[in-house]
């Protein structure tokens, strides 16, 4: 069986690389937070590079940096028009492999927002585990590393690398290509 590309429709492949995605990077963030909860839940801190990097237990009940503490149904409903939004804007991403790299910096916020808001919903808490020492950095996740690093990326794509009109489908004026 032969599949033409040609018959494919244009949204079909962002469409196919946005679930694998989601399988494999919120799958990945999903079975760190299992083993985190699994071996660090109620155990010591566990020094991976003494006095630089430690895996240790939280339940972050808020947002980052642990604002918004205990207000799940806001940062929920929060999270869950953020993600809808980005996940719109996915589908706007202008075609071509000039922006593969807003596709993926797309991806790793959607996932990464995923990743927290299952968190959210199945338990009332992210679970968090990555200290970084030298800084007292607050506790993180996988997912919040998708998150970080994908709005940097962002950042530094949309100042430096774009123009100011190929970034129009972001704010919903038409192109003028």
């Amino acid at each position: 069986m032969k599949i033409e590309m040609k018959n494919i429709s244009k949204k079909t492949i962002p469409a196919l690389i946005l679930i694998l995605s989601i399988a494999l990077l919120i799958g990945l963030d999903q079975f760190t937070k299992f083993l985190a909860v699994k071996n660090l839940k109620e155990q010591a801190d566990f020094a991976l590079i003494p006095g630089i990097l430690e895996f240790s237990y939280l339940e972050n009940t808020g947002a980052a940096f642990s604002s918004f503490l205990g207000k799940q149904g806001f940062l929920i409903t929060l999270t869950s028009c953020v993600m809808l939004f980005i996940i719109w804007k996915y589908f706007q991403v202008p075609e071509g492999r000039r922006f593969h790299i807003m596709r993926l910096t797309f991806l790793l916020v959607i996932n990464g927002g995923i990743g927290n808001l299952i968190d959210r919903i199945k338990n009332g808490y992210v679970v968090d585990f990555i200290y970084f020492v030298p800084i007292n950095f607050p506790k993180f996740n996988v997912a919040d590393c998708y998150v970080s690093v994908g709005m940097v990326l962002l950042c530094i794509i949309c100042f430096f690398y774009y123009k100011d009109d190929e970034l129009s489908f972001l704010f919903g004026k038409a192109s003028d290509k």
